[in-house]
């Protein structure tokens, strides 16, 4: 599995768990020009199709969290297990989010997005609720009161693990279109999703 640069000047964790029979998980922040490479392999791939950036070049994709890193809403994270990135982790304050039109976004809201890494060998089991676990400690940390979800309305798998990991589902809404010099994000058919977060 590739890695990212261990050590950019600006890598300090923002959160670590050591989660029992599965190792320590680091929450880092994304930097661009170091995470380029490592993100364009993931987000290109066939299997993050849903993810809607298969598309894009190395350049562009380090230019989407480039932008993303100038803003105080939207924030872009490495999951690390034992120092080796497993996942990629938006959070973003959904009353500053196009989904903030699908539904009454209430103060404690964080909107939660996931893609889990390629696997560097079998699938292990619990590996996502372990990493769920890390997501939810993190979150709640942060002032999370309850997390927002909303997958595309097609990504079946991705919609079964939220409710196996405690989401209630929501109506299917579409988000409109988001057309700026910055980005550009087509309308999407998504499916609702929510969880409290204990202590948030």
């Amino acid at each position: 599995m590739a890695t990212a640069d261990p050590a950019p000047r600006d890598r300090a964790p923002r959160y670590e768990r050591k989660v029992d029979g599965f190792g320590t998980v680091r929450v880092v922040p994304v930097v661009p020009d170091a995470d380029a490479g490592l993100l364009h392999g993931w987000v290109a791939a066939d299997r993050a199709r849903f993810w809607g950036m298969t598309g894009l070049d190395r350049e562009h994709v380090r230019d989407v969290y480039a932008h993303m890193d100038t803003l105080a809403t939207h924030h872009a994270h490495l999951l690390l297990r034992d120092g080796t990135p497993v996942a990629l982790l938006q959070t973003y304050d959904p009353a500053a989010d196009r989904v903030s039109e699908c539904y009454p976004a209430e103060p404690g809201d964080m909107g939660v997005h996931m893609l889990i890494g390629p696997a560097a060998g079998a699938a292990q089991p619990g590996f996502t609720a372990a990493l769920m676990e890390v997501v939810t400690a993190f979150t709640a940390a942060a002032g999370a009161r309850r997390l927002v979800a909303e997958p595309d309305a097609d990504n079946a798998p991705a919609i079964a693990r939220l409710r196996r990991e405690g989401f209630t589902l929501g109506p299917e809404v579409t988000l409109p279109e988001v057309d700026l010099p910055e980005v550009h994000l087509p309308p999407k058919r998504a499916r609702l999703a929510f969880r409290p977060v204990a202590g948030g």
